[in-house]
């Protein structure tokens, strides 16, 4: 990276698509672009349900970001949490691991992307973890399988059926793709392999306080997935709004009131909340967020008042655009080519224009819907459309090559290759205690107590931290 102080000056905040696709873009240009981001990898998350459900490893879908980049030598990867942006000083003040990093620029691109939105009741993410990063990924790993190997270990009827069924909420690609893959895990792969139990008696349960299944997908494919669905054995509960969660269950209310349904495994899969720097920006500039917390750019993505700061991806609000990864990687390539106008000392002639190039959603091994423009496609043909264009976005080769081996043992045969679960993967808070007492299984040769993971200061012989 050169040093001289004529090169224009970029910071990038945000590794997923829109941030990405934004470095990319600036190859070997004669500007110093500082990529900053809160994690050290580029997260390919729509494919996260398939690391939650023991299908695919995190590394397959979050490459690092210094490996996707190394041949940028114009391009700067730094580990921060953004803790300020100065936009009368043209900073970016970044945390990690204690060491505090300032970074000056002469353009600014915000794509740090959305969060999981629980409408106000964040309290709900200890027991129902959303699926928006690895670790969430991760964690819900842990509370599927762990919750099948509790209830081998149960003798009580009602903890058994708490823990064999699954509660997904929200109806959107996310929510649809997570309820198939559990059902398909507890009727396919797990049949069998235990005794005790029979994973085929799981029940899954969808909600969404909407009137439909993948609503934007429209009424003919909407209703097919619905279709697709129940006959796999997902029960599938629309107009019933999540109005309480705890640990052993949740309490939904629809048109003939308020029910309990008991279950110690829930997947929240409703809402977004942009990242809390559009807040900062708001507080410092005229720009305003609409309810999610998405900052309304104008037509070439700037702030008002500041034409060198672009905002991009999930963050931006513009035309009602969707939150989905196209959307970041063509709103991220367009602000690249901004900075470059503007290190020219040039403006952008036009105005950022979206390119819908569709979408689609998996419900089955075999089964998807696709709506790419005035084509819609159900079932066998729209799997593999989902499986081409998936592959071709995940970054690197090898990853590309062991994902679709990955694909091949799952949807062809009944493994899954990635169902390890440690002593830290947790299945919900007060499991174990509602066992009894004298109920005190191991795993990993120690012994849980007070929950499915062991969280004390002491790491296992031979850890480290």
């Amino acid at each position: 990276m050169t040093d001289s102080s004529s090169r224009h000056r970029l910071v990038i905040i945000g590794s997923g698509f829109g941030g990405l696709f934004a470095a990319k873009a600036l190859k070997g240009k004669d500007v110093d672009v500082t990529l900053i981001s809160a994690t050290t990898s580029h997260l390919f998350q729509p494919l996260l349900y398939q690391v939650a459900t023991g299908i695919l490893s995190s590394g397959e879908i979050a490459p690092t970001t210094r490996e996707i980049l190394r041949r940028h030598r114009n391009v700067r990867t730094l580990l921060g949490e953004v803790t300020a942006i100065d936009l009368a000083a043209h900073t970016v003040t970044s945390t990690a691991y204690g060491e505090v990093e300032t970074t000056p620029y002469d353009s600014l691109i915000v794509a740090a992307g959305a969060g999981q939105s629980y409408f106000g009741n964040d309290h709900f993410a200890e027991f129902a973890p959303g699926l928006k990063s690895i670790d969430d990924a991760l964690e819900l790993r842990g509370r599927i399988f762990s919750a099948f190997e509790l209830a081998e270990l149960t003798d009580d009827p009602a903890e058994r059926e708490r823990l064999l069924t699954f509660t997904v909420v929200g109806a959107g690609p996310t929510g649809v793709e997570m309820a198939g893959q559990i059902l398909e895990l507890s009727h396919r792969t797990l049949r069998g392999e235990f005794r005790s139990i029979d994973p085929t008696t799981s029940r899954v349960i969808l909600l969404d306080a909407a009137p439909a299944v993948l609503g934007n997908f429209g009424d003919k494919l909407s209703g097919k997935a619905h279709d697709r669905l129940t006959d796999m054995g997902v029960e599938v509960r629309l107009g019933a709004k999540v109005v309480d969660v705890d640990a052993d269950g949740l309490v939904v209310e629809d048109d003939s009131g308020r029910e309990r349904i008991e279950s110690r495994v829930k997947v929240w899969a409703a809402g977004v909340q942009a990242s809390p720097l559009g807040r900062m920006l708001a507080d410092q500039s005229e720009v305003s967020l609409d309810r999610a917390g998405r900052v309304q750019v104008r037509p070439d993505l700037t702030i008002p008042g500041h034409p060198e700061v672009m905002v991009v991806g999930d963050m931006m609000a513009l035309d009602g655009l969707p939150g989905v990864a196209q959307v970041a990687i063509q709103s991220g390539r367009y602000a690249a080519r901004s900075v470059l106008e503007h290190s020219a000392g040039r403006e952008m002639a036009e105005p950022f224009h979206y390119t819908d190039k569709g979408s689609m959603a998996t419900i089955s091994r075999f089964g998807a819907i696709a709506s790419v423009g005035p084509v819609k496609a159900s079932g066998f043909v729209a799997w593999l459309l989902w499986l081409f264009i998936h592959l071709l976005y995940i970054a690197g080769f090898k990853n590309r090559i062991t994902t679709l081996f990955h694909w091949f043992i799952s949807f062809l045969g009944r493994g899954r290759a990635e169902r390890t679960i440690t002593e830290r993967m947790i299945v919900g808070r007060g499991a174990i205690q509602a066992l009894g007492e004298d109920f005190r299984p191991t795993l990993a040769g120690r012994p849980v107590a007070g929950g499915a993971s062991v969280r004390d200061d002491t790491p296992a012989p031979g850890a480290t931290d």
